[in-house]
Protein backbone atom coordinates (compact mmCIF):
# COMPACT_ATOMS: atom_id res chain seq x y z
CA UNK A 1 0.00 0.00 0.00
CA UNK A 2 1.43 3.13 -0.73
CA UNK A 3 0.60 6.05 1.28
CA UNK A 4 0.70 9.71 -0.28
CA UNK A 5 2.80 12.33 1.44
CA UNK A 6 2.19 15.66 2.85
CA UNK A 7 5.35 16.49 0.61
CA UNK A 8 3.44 15.33 -2.41
CA UNK A 9 0.80 17.37 -1.75
CA UNK A 10 2.44 20.24 -0.93
CA UNK A 11 2.17 21.89 -4.04
CA UNK A 12 -1.18 21.38 -3.91
CA UNK A 13 -1.57 23.05 -0.77
CA UNK A 14 0.90 26.32 -1.61
CA UNK A 15 -1.56 26.90 -4.79
CA UNK A 16 -4.59 26.76 -2.39
CA UNK A 17 -3.23 29.06 -0.44
CA UNK A 18 -1.67 31.45 -2.91
CA UNK A 19 -5.70 31.96 -4.90
CA UNK A 20 -7.68 31.62 -1.67
CA UNK A 21 -5.56 34.84 -0.81
CA UNK A 22 -6.18 36.62 -3.79
CA UNK A 23 -10.11 35.20 -3.28
CA UNK A 24 -10.75 38.95 -2.19
CA UNK A 25 -9.74 40.66 -5.44
CA UNK A 26 -12.97 38.36 -6.84
CA UNK A 27 -15.09 41.56 -5.89
CA UNK A 28 -13.35 43.07 -8.26
CA UNK A 29 -15.63 40.89 -10.79
CA UNK A 30 -19.18 42.52 -9.59
CA UNK A 31 -18.50 46.10 -8.55
CA UNK A 32 -18.58 47.62 -11.71
CA UNK A 33 -21.39 45.87 -12.83
CA UNK A 34 -23.00 46.87 -9.27
CA UNK A 35 -21.86 50.33 -9.67
CA UNK A 36 -22.92 50.68 -13.64
CA UNK A 37 -26.19 49.45 -12.62
CA UNK A 38 -26.55 51.89 -10.02
CA UNK A 39 -25.62 55.14 -12.44
CA UNK A 40 -27.75 53.79 -14.91
CA UNK A 41 -30.86 53.82 -12.65
CA UNK A 42 -30.16 57.20 -11.20
CA UNK A 43 -29.72 58.39 -14.65
CA UNK A 44 -33.11 57.34 -15.82
CA UNK A 45 -34.76 58.28 -12.72
CA UNK A 46 -33.27 61.57 -13.67
CA UNK A 47 -34.65 61.87 -17.13
CA UNK A 48 -37.65 60.70 -16.14
CA UNK A 49 -38.15 63.25 -13.78
CA UNK A 50 -37.02 66.08 -16.45
CA UNK A 51 -39.53 64.69 -18.24
CA UNK A 52 -42.40 65.16 -15.73
CA UNK A 53 -41.38 68.62 -15.67
CA UNK A 54 -41.30 69.13 -19.31
CA UNK A 55 -44.35 70.70 -21.08
CA UNK A 56 -43.59 70.39 -24.75
CA UNK A 57 -46.62 70.15 -25.85
CA UNK A 58 -48.92 73.62 -26.30
CA UNK A 59 -51.24 73.43 -23.40
CA UNK A 60 -53.94 74.51 -25.61
CA UNK A 61 -54.02 70.62 -27.17
CA UNK A 62 -55.19 69.00 -24.08
CA UNK A 63 -54.92 65.39 -26.28
CA UNK A 64 -51.32 65.99 -26.33
CA UNK A 65 -51.23 66.52 -23.10
CA UNK A 66 -53.14 63.34 -21.77
CA UNK A 67 -51.17 61.57 -24.09
CA UNK A 68 -47.76 62.88 -23.09
CA UNK A 69 -49.27 62.30 -18.92
CA UNK A 70 -49.76 58.58 -19.90
CA UNK A 71 -46.77 58.05 -21.55
CA UNK A 72 -45.39 59.23 -18.19
CA UNK A 73 -46.95 57.10 -16.12
CA UNK A 74 -46.39 54.23 -18.36
CA UNK A 75 -42.99 54.72 -17.79
CA UNK A 76 -42.90 55.57 -14.01
CA UNK A 77 -45.18 52.12 -13.64
CA UNK A 78 -41.64 50.53 -15.84
CA UNK A 79 -39.33 52.31 -13.41
CA UNK A 80 -40.92 51.59 -10.24
CA UNK A 81 -41.40 47.54 -10.82
CA UNK A 82 -37.46 48.20 -12.14
CA UNK A 83 -37.24 49.67 -8.92
CA UNK A 84 -38.68 46.88 -6.65
CA UNK A 85 -36.43 44.31 -8.67
CA UNK A 86 -33.45 46.17 -7.81
CA UNK A 87 -34.08 46.87 -4.78
CA UNK A 88 -34.74 43.30 -3.80
CA UNK A 89 -31.16 42.54 -6.17
CA UNK A 90 -29.53 45.28 -3.98
CA UNK A 91 -29.85 43.73 -0.56
CA UNK A 92 -28.82 39.72 -1.99
CA UNK A 93 -25.87 41.89 -3.56
CA UNK A 94 -24.61 43.07 -0.30
CA UNK A 95 -25.11 39.90 1.03
CA UNK A 96 -22.98 38.10 -1.54
CA UNK A 97 -20.12 40.79 -1.73
CA UNK A 98 -19.69 40.28 2.25
CA UNK A 99 -20.22 35.71 1.69
CA UNK A 100 -17.31 36.09 -1.05
CA UNK A 101 -15.40 37.84 2.01
CA UNK A 102 -16.05 35.20 4.10
CA UNK A 103 -15.06 32.42 1.85
CA UNK A 104 -11.68 34.50 1.24
CA UNK A 105 -11.13 34.83 5.14
CA UNK A 106 -11.73 30.92 5.68
CA UNK A 107 -10.29 29.56 2.48
CA UNK A 108 -7.20 31.50 3.40
CA UNK A 109 -6.78 30.69 6.75
CA UNK A 110 -7.63 26.77 6.07
CA UNK A 111 -4.99 27.12 3.45
CA UNK A 112 -2.36 28.77 5.36
CA UNK A 113 -2.95 26.28 8.37
CA UNK A 114 -2.82 23.48 5.49
CA UNK A 115 0.68 24.90 4.39
CA UNK A 116 2.12 25.10 8.01
CA UNK A 117 0.81 21.87 8.38
CA UNK A 118 2.15 20.23 5.30
CA UNK A 119 5.75 21.94 6.33
CA UNK A 120 5.96 20.41 9.58
CA UNK A 121 4.60 16.71 8.37
CA UNK A 122 6.46 16.70 5.41
CA UNK A 123 6.97 13.17 4.86
CA UNK A 124 4.09 11.86 7.00
CA UNK A 125 1.42 10.29 5.16
CA UNK A 126 -1.82 12.56 4.66
CA UNK A 127 -5.09 11.43 5.95
CA UNK A 128 -7.98 11.55 4.47
CA UNK A 129 -9.49 14.80 6.17
CA UNK A 130 -6.32 16.39 5.29
CA UNK A 131 -7.32 15.86 1.69
CA UNK A 132 -11.04 17.38 2.66
CA UNK A 133 -9.30 20.04 3.69
CA UNK A 134 -7.31 21.02 0.65
CA UNK A 135 -10.88 20.02 -1.02
CA UNK A 136 -12.89 22.91 0.60
CA UNK A 137 -9.95 25.01 0.56
CA UNK A 138 -10.32 25.11 -3.30
CA UNK A 139 -14.17 25.09 -2.67
CA UNK A 140 -14.30 28.33 -1.02
CA UNK A 141 -12.51 29.76 -4.33
CA UNK A 142 -14.71 27.99 -6.98
CA UNK A 143 -18.19 29.26 -4.47
CA UNK A 144 -16.05 32.96 -4.53
CA UNK A 145 -15.87 33.31 -7.93
CA UNK A 146 -19.14 31.43 -8.79
CA UNK A 147 -21.17 34.42 -6.47
CA UNK A 148 -19.32 36.85 -7.73
CA UNK A 149 -20.01 36.27 -11.46
CA UNK A 150 -23.35 35.53 -11.05
CA UNK A 151 -24.16 38.91 -9.16
CA UNK A 152 -22.21 40.41 -11.77
CA UNK A 153 -24.51 38.94 -14.58
CA UNK A 154 -27.67 39.85 -12.21
CA UNK A 155 -26.36 43.24 -12.08
CA UNK A 156 -26.04 43.10 -16.10
CA UNK A 157 -29.21 42.14 -17.08
CA UNK A 158 -30.78 44.57 -14.76
CA UNK A 159 -28.54 47.19 -16.58
CA UNK A 160 -29.66 46.34 -19.55
CA UNK A 161 -33.39 46.27 -18.88
CA UNK A 162 -32.91 50.05 -17.83
CA UNK A 163 -30.97 50.87 -20.64
CA UNK A 164 -34.41 49.44 -22.34
CA UNK A 165 -36.52 51.41 -20.72
CA UNK A 166 -34.62 54.29 -21.14
CA UNK A 167 -34.50 54.12 -24.86
CA UNK A 168 -38.13 53.58 -25.01
CA UNK A 169 -38.44 56.54 -22.63
CA UNK A 170 -36.62 58.78 -25.48
CA UNK A 171 -38.49 57.19 -28.23
CA UNK A 172 -41.90 57.73 -26.70
CA UNK A 173 -41.20 61.15 -24.81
Amino acid sequence: MTWVTWGEYQALVQLSAGMNMAILSFVDISLPAIKERRRVFEKAQQELERHKKSTRHDSSDSDAQDTHKRSISAMDQKMYLLWKEAATFSSEEDSLLKSTGVMGVTGSVVSLGLLWYSAQHYNDPISLLGKILIGLSFGSLLGAFIINFMTASQAGMLTRKCNDIRSEMHDLL
